[in-house]
């Protein structure tokens, strides 16, 4: 029989709360229940069987407490050296192109585990250290506009520092919008459960969004038609003059044809105090009233149930009187020298870029 193990006073207390612990590792759980049994003279044997261990396991723990006391209790580091990855290897080969052999045209963890012979949850591992996403594509685009430079600065100057007594606004046209009708009902939204509807549905027909933008509150000026022709473009900037007048109005457009027909320059003439500002090719996303057609389309246009096109424009015109009583002024932040410096790249072809 093995002599009682002395338990020190203080480790009394610790151990019996880790022995009562389920918050704590289940083996340190254990070694404490193996020292309390042994400090009340139960036999090595006998702590084995009600402990669910070997009697040598026993042992050992009695031994280990008896060195080092209730620290000696934890886990020691295991012999061996770990598996070293070199993750390196893994960062360039995700980096280049797979062979053309596999058909494929980007990496998956388990492609390249197997490729390295590694497991694919290391390869995952890698790629969150290092950022790598592999299976994510972005699309870009540079401006070839040869007036890049000047459109810019002449757009983003009305925005950040508008002439005083004049109106900026914001115009183009959203074409296309479908009037669509789902084939059932939409059921609606309960607790911990999404509104549904149905994935196919029923075209009734499209309509063209004419919107101007007023940066300096927000508030927009609106016009749908069944086509977006020079005559609708004249006939909405008409609208757009009316709403706005006795003002000098900078007006900010894409490039579209009907933009520069010989009609509007012509009438454009005619009324000197409308000018139009003209974005770079390529360079949409520089007129703020695009941030406002989002804007429309996730909170009035893409769940929308519409029977015809009419349904379609009445629901438009409703959300933009809506938007119009709550709207707040859009605020440009970048300066021009910022947005060219990463517009302007075309000459930089490297991958690190």
């Amino acid at each position: 029989m093995a002599a009682r193990l002395e338990v020190r006073g203080k480790d009394e207390a610790t151990l019996r709360r880790w022995a009562r612990s389920t918050a704590i590792p289940a083996g340190l759980a254990r070694r404490a229940r193996i020292v309390l049994l042994a400090g009340e003279g139960v036999p090595n044997a006998e702590i084995a069987r009600r402990v669910g261990v070997s009697r040598p396991t026993v042992i050992g723990w009695r031994e280990r407490y008896l060195e080092g006391g209730t620290a000696a209790l934890d886990d020691r580091p295991r012999p061996g050296r770990a598996k070293q990855i070199d993750e390196a290897a893994v960062v360039v080969a995700t980096l280049e192109a797979p062979p053309e052999r596999l058909g494929v045209t980007h990496w998956s963890s388990r492609l390249l585990g197997r490729e390295l012979g590694l497991g694919h949850a290391t390869i995952a591992r890698v790629w969150a250290k290092w950022n790598l996403q592999p299976w994510r594509v972005e699309t870009f685009k540079f401006s070839t506009d040869p007036e890049l430079d000047a459109k810019v600065r002449d757009v983003v100057g009305l925005y950040m520092h508008p002439p005083e007594k004049a109106v900026v606004l914001c115009l183009d046209e959203k074409s296309q919008v479908q009037a669509l009708d789902r084939t059932q009902p939409t059921l609606p939204m309960g607790v911990g459960v999404p509104e549904r509807q149905t994935h196919d549905y029923v075209r009734h027909g499209t309509t063209t969004l004419f919107a101007a933008l007023e940066v300096a509150t927000g508030k927009v000026t609106d016009a749908c038609f069944d086509r977006h022709r020079h005559q609708e473009f004249l006939k909405f900037l008409k609208q757009v003059a009316k709403a706005y007048p006795r003002v000098p109005l900078h007006v900010v457009c894409d490039n579209y044809a009907t933009h520069k027909h010989p009609r509007v320059t012509a009438w454009l003439e005619r009324n000197p105090r409308v000018q139009l500002h003209f974005t770079p090719t390529s360079g949409s996303w520089l007129n703020m009233v695009e941030i406002f057609f989002g804007i429309i389309t996730r909170q009035a246009i893409r769940r929308g149930t519409f029977g015809s096109v009419r349904e379609l424009v009445d629901a438009i015109r409703r959300f933009i009187e809506g938007w119009n009583d709550r709207c707040e002024p859009f605020v440009w932040t970048k300066d021009a020298d910022t947005i060219l410096a990463r517009a302007n790249r075309q000459a930089n072809s490297e991958t690190d870029h």
